[in-house]
């Protein structure tokens, strides 16, 4: 897969060249490129933003030097998908990532100030699927942090990122519950035990105690997941 960045603040993206997703990196199972969005300004000063039409508070990033970026990097053959966090987009979620896992190239926009000139979206759309992403109903200062999770929650779902894939499968949300509790040595730890069945070898048992758990802490934690 191939996934391209957009920001103003490249150096956010360093850590993804750490774990498992540098590892990623290294082997050729994703081609991850971090890009500047001053590289396609043409002014001394490299301007991105100005002042917004209708008059209000803050700022509002540019459209140029977004097109110019879109045009360098969206390919001349097929189409790829084009993500712009926002909190006015639809919430990220697992079943998200799994399917944005089997695209061949994504482009993610981080946005700053009070956000990305409208026509951005419209010219994206004659050049890809565009996506208006949010984490959740809240605001944060830019797309960075926001492009930085979903980046690390598709990644890890591309087939070789992750060494054991059955560790996915489990998961919180895979199935629409909660995991459930992970213990380790020792058994015994500041007078608290392990879950004795954990210890009994049996695994069918194990197994059906597990699928408890998450149900149990599925209704404790987030029962909206069990409206359904």
């Amino acid at each position: 897969m191939r996934i391209d960045v957009v920001s103003i603040f490249p150096s956010y993206f360093d850590g993804l060249t750490l774990s498992l997703l540098g590892k990623a990196q290294d082997s050729g199972i994703l081609d991850l490129n971090v890009h500047d969005l001053r590289e396609w300004t043409h002014d001394r000063h490299r301007t991105v933003d100005d002042t917004p039409y209708g008059g209000g508070a803050g700022m509002v990033m540019k459209p140029e030097p977004w097109g110019e970026a879109l045009d360098a990097l969206a390919p001349d053959t097929g189409r790829p998908t084009i993500i712009f966090p926002s909190p006015a987009g639809e919430v990220f979620t697992q079943a998200t990532a799994r399917e944005l896992a089997t695209r061949e190239h994504l482009i993610f926009g981080c946005g700053r100030y009070e956000g990305i000139d409208e026509r951005v979206f419209e010219y994206a759309a004659e050049l890809g699927e565009v996506r208006l992403i949010s984490l959740g109903d809240y605001v944060l200062n830019g797309g960075e942090v926001a492009v930085m999770a979903m980046v690390e929650a598709i990644g890890r779902l591309i087939p070789g990122v992750v060494g054991n894939p059955e560790s996915l499968v489990e998961e919180s949300h895979e199935d629409g519950l909660l995991e459930y509790a992970s213990y380790t040595k020792p058994s015994v730890w500041r007078d608290r035990e392990v879950p004795p069945i954990l210890l009994s070898g049996n695994h069918g048992a194990i197994a059906a105690w597990r699928r408890e758990q998450q149900v149990e802490r599925t209704r404790a934690r987030r029962p909206d997941l069990l409206d359904d």
